[in-house]
């Protein structure tokens, strides 16, 4: 049998769920194949052996996979359109009882952003963020909500030393910001989506993923938005046929389900 790359896609899959045919094969396949040498094993046969029989290093590969670069507040000026526009419009369109998912959160920067952006607007004992990603290890470090000085430069002042504590070197999000997230493991592309949804964040992920693979993720979430909810994505992201896939484009970041 031949232990290359096709084989290993479909070990990986038996072994984790995560189809790799949905990243860009090039990129994915040098992160793998340079984990793979950084571990000291020749051939794909011998890591999966490996990751089999060793916990730890079966949870560093998947944390290496699921590409996990986060802050807060990434690219401002969205985050400004976030808080002066859409809030106040979802706010009016649904109320104060916001349904909003953040997916593949990573670290927790995202939800922990959506919460403090939130808190202008809404009393902090009524927001509830439903936050979700793959990476059962970055969810453990969300949860624990503590981060470095790059990681929060992009927070608002006001909120920076409302929320955040300094511990050493690092910072501290506050235990009222936490419990106002709800995590959970979740993967885009084989689970099933919860519907209703007033708001979903999915921001800089998706670029991973190969045109037909973010395709099928936009779709989902239109399907499991409510009427004249919003879709918020990244700056490196566009949704090009978005027309056909039944969404309203309201800027360059944000997309509605009419």
């Amino acid at each position: 049998m031949a232990y290359d790359y096709e084989w290993f896609k479909t070990a990986i899959y038996n072994l984790t769920k995560i189809d790799l045919n949905a990243y860009k094969e090039k990129q994915m396949k040098r992160r793998i194949d340079t984990l793979i040498a950084k571990n000291g094993i020749v051939g794909y046969d011998k890591y999966v052996a490996f990751i089999k029989e060793n916990g730890k290093k079966f949870e560093e590969f998947v944390n290496y996979l699921t590409i996990n670069v986060s802050e807060f507040y990434r690219n401002p000026e969205q985050w400004r359109v976030l808080e002066k526009d859409i809030i106040p419009e979802l706010i009016r369109k649904f109320g104060k009882k916001l349904k909003i998912w953040s997916a593949a959160c990573s670290t927790g920067d995202e939800p922990y952003s959506l919460v403090m952006a939130l808190s202008r607007h809404i009393p902090l004992d009524q927001i509830k963020v439903y936050a979700t990603d793959l990476d059962k290890q970055v969810i453990e470090k969300a949860k624990l909500g503590l981060y470095n000085e790059k990681s929060i430069a992009n927070v608002p002042d006001d909120l920076k030393k409302k929320f955040f504590k300094k511990i050493g070197l690092s910072y501290q999000i506050s235990d009222e910001i936490k419990k106002r997230v709800e995590f959970s493991q979740h993967n885009l592309l084989k689970d099933s989506y919860q519907n209703g949804w007033h708001m979903i964040v999915c921001r800089n992920v998706l670029i991973y993923f190969t045109e037909s693979a973010k395709d099928e993720v936009f779709v989902k979430f239109q399907k499991c938005l409510a009427s004249k909810g919003v879709l918020f994505i990244g700056s490196t992201e566009q949704i090009i046929n978005y027309k056909d896939m039944g969404y309203e484009r309201k800027n360059s970041f944000f997309y509605e389900k009419p």
